[in-house]
């Protein structure tokens, strides 16, 4: 991949227009340019490190997986109707919206003396395990605060009210830690765009190891056999056993959380740096009064076409990721085994098949994570992501046959369904592993290598 300033150097007519801050310190002769005096020599950060500070991946992976293949079913099984069960998951996108551009601007400038991004990345982990909590404990929660339990008694409000609220603040979780811990790895990397690549890489592969572990986790059944004290008299079986499973995340993030701010040896940022830290991602405003919003969205002036081609096609393609990742489950669970999550087994085993298909596509995801750097060598990382969307796009259409099928053939509802579609299925997922490995990786390495000289400030842009 050829350099973005080299781009930009070749034809002075599509100069993008310099950050205003930027403008201002080489305009006044009390400021010497950035350019003029000669950057420290940062040292090459070793793969060995990088692949140290990318394991807190796998344990926001693993939450997020068992987020996804269990969460869905179990607000249905609180007495949430399906219909409403999407209106939870928006705070998602909302809180990313909001949260992660905030927490970049802000660990962008931050002078702590543990660094700009592992202050963040901690205290998102914290904020997990809080949220984590309350989820896993939302039934015995509601039970205190009067929900009845028993006699025919399908809804439980107080329970509701608890998951919703920990269920929201582990998205506001999330979100605060994955945007510094992106930015951390394009500031370990600095210029060098191929070990950016592969420190996005190794991202999504500890990503792949996080969905391995979680889906695993969400497909058993026993969990709470091996942690009996979550059996209560307001939690049956499987919500002690969604109960278990968040146990075993609280203490795989506390683990590589550990792992990743111990190994990322980050230099504190002084204040009087600051000015010379903007070609390093680290963008101080012209106006110290400014509302954050007015800056984020003024900062979109300045960037490059290219740089917008990949946000629109990221955001259309999320489109399309988030559906499926919400229903993947709860899918396999009723448009294929044809069960309902109050009336039976065939839906907990659907979800239960659903979880192992999961597991099986994050393996796939960790071998295209492991193949990513020569993919995007041979291919080129643009057509690469390219290929990986319409390849999701097909697997969206056989799911969709899938469900034709089996509604011609009258088969739902009937005991198990065909092995021929539960194969099938299980195929949609494992494949999709493949474009979703590109998804997590592919666009953040493309944004950082052509932001990286406009000085724009990289935890905010990623």
């Amino acid at each position: 991949m050829s350099s973005p300033r080299g781009e930009i150097a070749r034809d002075g007519k599509d100069r993008p227009h310099p950050h205003p801050e930027t403008s201002r310190l080489r305009s006044n002769p009390r400021h010497p340019a950035p350019s003029k005096a000669a950057p420290p020599v940062r040292p090459r950060v070793s793969l060995k490190t990088l692949l140290k500070v990318t394991s807190v991946a796998g344990g926001i992976q693993f939450g997020w997986s068992l987020q996804l293949s269990l969460l869905t079913p179990y607000v249905q099984e609180l007495g949430i109707p399906h219909a409403f069960a999407s209106i939870i998951w928006l705070c998602g996108p909302i809180s990313g919206f909001f949260v992660q551009p905030l927490v970049g601007l802000v660990s962008d400038r931050s002078t702590s003396r543990f660094g700009r991004r592992r202050p963040f990345i901690l205290a998102g982990a914290a904020f997990i395990v809080v949220a984590v909590l309350i989820i896993g404990f939302s039934a015995d929660i509601g039970y205190l605060l009067g929900d009845k339990v028993g006699g025919g008694q399908n809804k439980r409000p107080m329970a509701i009210v608890a998951f919703v609220t920990g269920f929201w603040l582990l998205d506001v979780a999330n979100n605060t830690i994955q945007g510094p811990c992106r930015a951390l790895l394009a500031d370990l990397t600095g210029k060098d765009h191929r070990r950016n690549r592969v420190a996005n890489a190794y991202y999504s592969l500890y990503m792949a190891v996080g969905n391995i572990l979680g889906f695993a986790t969400g497909s058993f059944n026993g969990w709470y056999m091996v942690f009996p004290f979550t059996m209560t008299h307001a939690c049956s079986e499987s919500c002690a056993n969604l109960k278990s499973a968040f146990l075993l995340d609280i203490i795989f993030i506390i683990i590589t959380t550990f792992i990743s701010i111990s190994a990322a040896q980050e230099v504190p940022l002084r204040s009087r740096d600051r000015t010379t830290a903007i070609s390093e991602g680290s963008e101080q405003s012209s106006h110290a009064q400014e509302a954050f919003f007015w800056e984020l969205f003024g900062t979109l002036r300045y960037l490059p076409g290219s740089v917008w081609v990949i946000l629109s096609v990221t955001a259309l393609t999320w489109i399309g990721w988030f559906p499926y990742l919400l229903f993947d489950t709860d899918w396999m669970g009723r448009e294929v085994y044809g069960g309902d999550p109050d009336e039976g087994q065939l839906y907990h085993k659907g979800v239960s098949m659903g979880a192992f298909g999961l597991m099986m596509q994050s393996v796939v995801l960790g071998i295209t994570s492991v193949l990513m750097e020569k993919l995007c060598r041979k291919m080129g990382s643009g057509i690469l992501w390219g290929i990986s969307n319409i390849i999701m796009s097909l697997c969206y259409v056989a799911m969709l046959v899938i469900a034709f099928v089996l509604v011609k053939t009258d088969s739902l509802g009937h005991g198990l369904p065909p092995t021929g579609a539960v194969i099938a299925a299980l195929v949609v997922f494992t494949v999709l592993g493949m474009p979703l490995a590109i998804t997590y990786s592919v666009p953040y390495a493309l944004i950082s290598a052509r932001i990286e000289s406009l000085g724009l400030g990289q935890g905010k842009v990623c």
